[in-house]
């Protein structure tokens, strides 16, 4: 079996009603994307949680998946129609086959080195290193696969600079691996908070499939219930490690710091280099934050708890 794949260019205006025409004319899909991308002209687009202003590129392009019995002339015609063009838009037609989707996508994913004793491993393959700490992890259901260079900077942070017994608090813990990275680099409870109940399902899955210790490891999507369930550790933590973006960042400041012992030791991810300073300048009062780190245009900012 195969499908044809309909692109074409329109409007950052038109993206919506075309998208809305082309599922009412029988396409299975939709997918929207640059029409420079690749080129010098390409626009990245970043978004904070909660703030996305409906911004495309000014120029994108539209390719939608049909069946092979697809009238595409018909299709074109009522696209022109739609958005009341004197001229059809010029159009390119591919054949899609059918694949392994599963494989295909597996086969995007491999093992990741962090360090010399620190590896990301999906599930489908074999550790390259079996002596060395393998976290066990495939792309799921929350942000975490260890692939984003925010991900990778706050593990090899936290292979230089966890100790034996230590309390971490992994806020914003998304799949859960920083937390389960954490605890098998020898710390002794970890809490990871996220505010997306999926996100703590699957960070307690990954816990279970990388053998935690239950009564070393706990998720909540409240801190507070963390500390109230956790007695033991109802104190200010030795380390906080978050991998969220800026804006959150800087508002959660007053709760990361008021968390973290005096002395204790902070990792923060998820910031372009432009904001570095904004996010810098919130943790001023207790913390002097620094780069640390940069990978691909995002930076990790550590400090220490005076």
């Amino acid at each position: 079996m195969s499908w044809l794949a309909l692109t074409f260019e329109v409007n950052a205006a038109d993206v919506e009603v075309v998208s809305d025409k082309l599922f009412e004319l029988g396409a299975l899909s939709v997918d929207i994307h640059d029409a420079a991308a690749g080129t010098s002209d390409e626009q990245p687009l970043f978004d904070e949680p909660g703030e996305y202003a409906g911004e495309l590129w000014s120029q994108a392009a539209i390719t939608a998946l049909f069946g092979q019995d697809a009238d595409i002339a018909a299709i074109m015609l009522a696209i022109t129609q739609v958005l009341e063009l004197a001229d059809q838009p010029e159009y390119h037609l591919s054949t899609v086959a059918e694949q392994d989707w599963v494989k295909l996508t597996q086969s995007q994913f491999d093992p990741i080195r962090i360090s010399s004793k620190l590896w990301i491993v999906p599930t489908w393959h074999h550790p390259p290193d079996p002596t060395a700490i393998n976290l066990i992890l495939d792309p799921g259901r929350a942000f975490g696969t260890g692939s984003h260079p925010t991900t990778q900077l706050c593990l090899a942070w936290l292979d230089q600079h966890i100790h034996p017994g230590e309390t971490v608090l992994d806020y914003g813990c998304g799949s859960g691996i920083l937390a389960i990275a954490a605890l098998k680099l020898g710390a002794g409870f970890v809490m990871g908070v996220d505010i997306d109940d999926h996100a703590i399902i699957a960070s307690r899955d990954n816990a279970i499939l990388n053998r935690c210790d239950p009564k070393k490891i706990a998720f909540s999507t409240h801190l507070d219930t963390l500390l109230a369930a956790n007695p033991a550790v109802n104190k200010p933590v030795d380390k906080v490690v978050a991998n969220i973006l800026a804006n959150p960042l800087i508002m959660l400041a007053p709760i990361l710091m008021n968390t973290l012992r005096q002395g204790g030791a902070i990792a923060l991810s998820g910031v372009l280099e432009a904001q570095a300073n904004e996010v810098i300048h919130a943790y001023r009062q207790n913390i002097k934050m620094e780069i640390a780190d940069n990978k691909e245009g995002w930076v990790l900012l550590t400090g220490v708890k005076q």
